[in-house]
């Protein structure tokens, strides 16, 4: 069944998630929906330094939006922070040092950040694909710890701050490969088998559609999507696909373009028209499961990964400094 998947997934995205596919859905869009003055209101951005992070961080600089940027390094970090305040005027950009494949990092910086700030937009961009199995200092896989554990830590932790605010959102960014993907708790963090790094990423990504549909159902007071930008011409895409880029890059989408509908679900007033949960393509909600691909999950499976999810996540934060 996976190369069925596989097949309809690549035609799928040849006609959807490349730039003329973006063009064929933009003419759809209404600009009103994002001509919008967000001053007041306060959006965290993580992976915030390049790619689609970077483009959404900027489009909510531009309409006055105060901008929190989460990075891993921080020279690029502060490269791009300077991009930002320069081509916007806006100084309420502020920068923050976190490594998201770091529970511990993780539970630190967003016990400081709840005293500190308020938070009206949680934007989860932050992942990696590394196609060889690498452990992180605490013994987590890589791709897991970055996609699934850290998006689930940084999201959890920051729930009371976005319970106290008024139109609140989480919008987590995933990738149309998770459609190629059954959830499967089993191997969590990749242990058996072959490793195959584009795979270990797809799975992470409909971890996080799962993710979504379950905080959706639990937190009524807030807005959770998740979305697909696309095939998009980013930093990312370049150095974890060079095979796949050397292909297609005559046909994909700007960092802008795959950033769009991040920005339109981020400031919007239509988004959040829509019910909470659900995945998002160019502006809309677009099915999580291709036709007759057997990618559906039982609701106890979605359970148990919120479960161990949770085991893990108090784990580190037990063992958190200050």
């Amino acid at each position: 069944m996976s190369w069925y998947r596989n097949a309809v997934w690549f035609v799928k995205g040849l006609r959807e998630y490349t730039r003329s596919g973006y063009e064929s859905a933009s003419k759809h869009f209404n600009p009103a929906d994002v001509e919008v003055n967000v001053a007041g209101r306060s959006f965290l951005v993580t992976g915030a330094n390049s790619g689609i992070g970077k483009a959404t961080a900027k489009e909510i600089a531009r309409r006055g939006g105060t901008v929190h940027l989460v990075c891993r390094n921080k020279e690029r970090a502060e490269v791009a922070k300077g991009e930002i305040v320069t081509e916007t005027g806006n100084q309420n950009i502020f920068l923050h040092i976190v490594d998201i494949s770091n529970p511990k990092e993780i539970w630190k910086f967003a016990e400081k950040f709840k005293n500190e700030h308020k938070l009206n937009v949680l934007v989860n961009n932050a992942g990696c694909m590394v196609n060889n199995r690498e452990l992180t200092e605490d013994g987590l896989e890589k791709n897991f710890a970055t996609n699934t554990l850290g998006t689930y830590i940084l999201t959890t932790a920051l729930l009371p701050l976005l319970e106290k605010e008024a139109d609140a959102r989480v919008i987590t960014v995933s990738s149309g490969g998770m459609l190629v993907q059954k959830l499967n708790i089993s191997d969590l963090q990749s242990g058996n088998g072959t490793f195959d790094g584009t795979m270990v990423y797809a799975q992470n990504k409909r971890q996080q559609v799962v993710l979504t549909e379950q905080w959706a159902k639990a937190h009524r007071n807030i807005h959770f999507s998740v979305m697909h930008p696309g095939w998009a011409d980013t930093p990312a895409v370049r150095s974890s696909m060079p095979d796949f880029y050397q292909k297609m890059k005559n046909t994909l989408r700007t960092e802008a373009q795959g950033a769009d509908t991040v920005v339109w679900l981020a400031v919007s007033s239509e988004a959040t028209k829509l019910p909470s949960g659900l995945f998002f393509q160019d502006r809309q909600p677009v099915p999580t499961h291709l036709p007759l691909a057997s990618t559906h999950s039982l609701p106890e499976d979605e359970e148990k990964l919120m479960e161990v999810l949770e085991e893990f996540s108090q784990k580190f934060k037990s063992t958190s400094p200050g």
